[in-house]
């Protein structure tokens, strides 16, 4: 049979109201008599209602991300894996449970973030990526629902985003091919519309740029955050008459990809080509050869964008002075992809 609220207060010898005001912390209720209550409640095996409660308080103490791609897709790529254990991780911590949004294109994403929202089962959501022109931003930022970036957008400045420098990251990743000796060096970028994809670029641009070295359009390619992407890259880069002797990868899938290319072709890696690539996922490390790689904390990014969304659900209204905007620090795991000084590439 169901243990009820009126229940538990016949037991601990208190009112149904008191043990109400136990479920939602109310300050009134003393320490000694919360606990009493809650141990009470754990014994007969009380499962408080949560619609019920929901009604009550006005909240659901659920948040839910929203993924800009099908499910079955993204989840392929361990990027989102970790991240998604950071968001899953610290809601679980704050007593939040967590829902998965997601669609086929940016109308379905929208479409699912706005029933859940409009529907009151959820509080608030985590978006995964930052478009130039983001439609389910504009809809979050009109009607003042509490959401969290993770990455950056160029229209709204003032919204909660956690994110990496990525101009800086790329810049690093870059310079660390120049430091092995590489005065041509190609990136495999991602989709263009993505902001992450156009500060990597820029990032590039600025180390090739402040070291003197040439840029040429041929050396630049786009595509998606998967392997097909770094595979199909490797057709075009290795035919060229004036080949990159390196590679910066946007993304670590992109660069197994890379991998598989080069081996079809009977190419060695960092011999032919060096390559450093982003995100630092466990499988860059057990790669052949292992591949360097900007760590960019994939977990303490989701972390602290569950963490900084459920603070503002909470507290809604924020003192003077209040960051709105959080950088997570990278670092370059240089391994054996880029551990070679191509003293080529200055002869032929």
């Amino acid at each position: 049979m169901t243990v009820t609220i009126k229940d538990v207060a016949k037991k601990a010898g208190v009112s149904p109201s008191t043990v109400s005001r136990v479920l939602s912390n109310h300050p009134r209720i003393s320490l000694e008599t919360s606990r009493k209550v809650k141990a009470i409640m754990e014994d007969m095996g009380y499962t408080p209602n949560m619609m019920a409660k929901s009604l009550v308080s006005k909240t659901t103490n659920s948040i839910c991300f929203s993924l800009p791609k099908p499910a079955e897709e993204l989840f392929s790529n361990l990027f989102f894996m970790e991240l998604i254990r950071g968001i899953v991780t610290q809601a679980s911590r704050s007593g939040y449970d967590v829902l998965i949004s997601s669609g086929a294109n940016e109308k379905e994403e929208l479409e699912a973030v706005s029933r859940l929202l409009k529907g009151r089962r959820v509080d608030g959501v985590i978006l995964l990526y930052s478009r130039t022109d983001d439609a389910v931003i504009d809809f979050l930022e009109s009607n003042d629902y509490p959401f969290v970036l993770v990455g950056r957008s160029d229209r709204y400045e003032n919204i909660l985003s956690v994110d990496n420098d990525n101009v800086m990251a790329a810049y690093d990743a870059t310079n660390h091919l120049i430091s092995m000796g590489h005065e041509r060096i190609g990136f495999v970028s991602g989709p263009p519309n993505l902001i992450v994809s156009r500060d990597r670029l820029a990032g590039y641009r600025k180390a090739l740029l402040n070291s003197g070295l040439e840029m040429r359009d041929e050396w630049i390619v786009e595509g998606e955050f998967l392997q097909d992407s770094g595979y199909r890259a490797m057709s075009f880069f290795m035919n060229l008459p004036n080949r990159p002797t390196a590679l910066v990868a946007v993304d670590d899938m992109v660069s197994f990809g890379i991998l598989r290319g080069l081996n079809e072709l009977k190419y060695k890696v960092p011999d032919d080509l060096a390559i450093v690539s982003f995100n630092n996922i466990p499988l860059s490390e057990l790669s052949s050869p292992p591949i360097s790689s900007i760590d960019i904390g994939i977990y303490h990014l989701g972390y602290t964008a569950s963490q900084v969304l459920i603070q503002n659900i909470k507290s809604p209204n924020h003192d003077a002075g209040y960051t709105n905007r959080f950088v997570i620090p990278h670092r370059l795991i240089v391994r054996e992809s880029s551990m070679y000084s191509h003293a080529k590439n200055k002869t032929e």
